[in-house]
């Protein structure tokens, strides 16, 4: 019969599942013109599942728990049992997308943070949407080589970027950090770094506990034609 051309064509719709915690500042429904800077909260793999009482336990959503007066929308996504944010990136941002165009959000003040899991998936969303962020804040994460980190990294050179880790990290080495923040130095990024020298692990409760990190953020908007 011989070798012959052909096309193939087909249509695929694929199903994006997350459940998520949404924070809304107690001042939202008094100002209905006012645009709200929206941080987007990564939980460590210990919070997987389906039971989103466990995504309250750290970070962010254990933050607003205790202060009705956070100035932010918060959006708290659960990553699935057996799963990585590595494989909910397109969710992420669809859920991001969907809170955007429901709520009063100031889409120049988008911030994203994460903690250990959610430090490596806030390194991973950033580089797959670099203008789509003011400012980040990966807590004891990394970026895995087999996704092209940490020379990746270079992508988010013009995002300010505030990383932390903890020296004594048993469970994500310190040089994870390190290694991201010296190649975003290397091309020229805007990164700062904090190293927490007696920290173990738990490098996220003093972090999120510290209002200059909100502050920080709120320094930062996005560039014109950022998203």
């Amino acid at each position: 019969m011989g070798q012959r051309a052909f096309t193939f064509e087909t249509q695929i719709t694929k199903k994006l599942h997350l459940d998520y915690l949404l924070f809304l500042p107690e001042d939202y429904d008094k100002s209905p013109q006012k645009r709200w800077p929206l941080i987007l909260f990564l939980h460590g793999a210990g919070q997987r599942g389906d039971d989103l009482e466990l995504v309250k336990l750290h970070g962010i959503p254990n933050i607003v728990e205790q202060r009705d007066d956070f100035p932010f929308i918060a959006i708290s996504p659960q990553c699935p049992v057996d799963s990585w944010w590595s494989s909910h990136i397109a969710a992420l941002d669809a859920l991001l997308g969907e809170v955007i165009a429901t709520y009063f959000v100031d889409t120049d003040r988008l911030y994203l943070t994460g903690l250990s899991m959610g430090g490596y998936g806030t390194w991973h969303l950033a580089a797959v949407y670099p203008r789509r962020f003011a400012a980040l804040a990966p807590i004891c994460g990394g970026g895995p080589w087999f996704l092209g980190f940490p020379e990746r990294a270079c992508v988010l050179k013009d995002v300010p970027i505030w990383v932390f880790h903890g020296a004594k990290d048993p469970v994500v080495p310190l040089e994870e950090s390190e290694n991201m923040v010296n190649v975003l130095t290397a091309c020229g990024g805007d990164v700062r770094f904090t190293v927490y020298p007696d920290a173990e692990h738990d490098s996220w409760t003093e972090t999120y506990d510290n209002q200059e990190l909100y502050e920080w953020f709120l320094q930062h908007t996005l560039p014109k034609g950022g998203t």
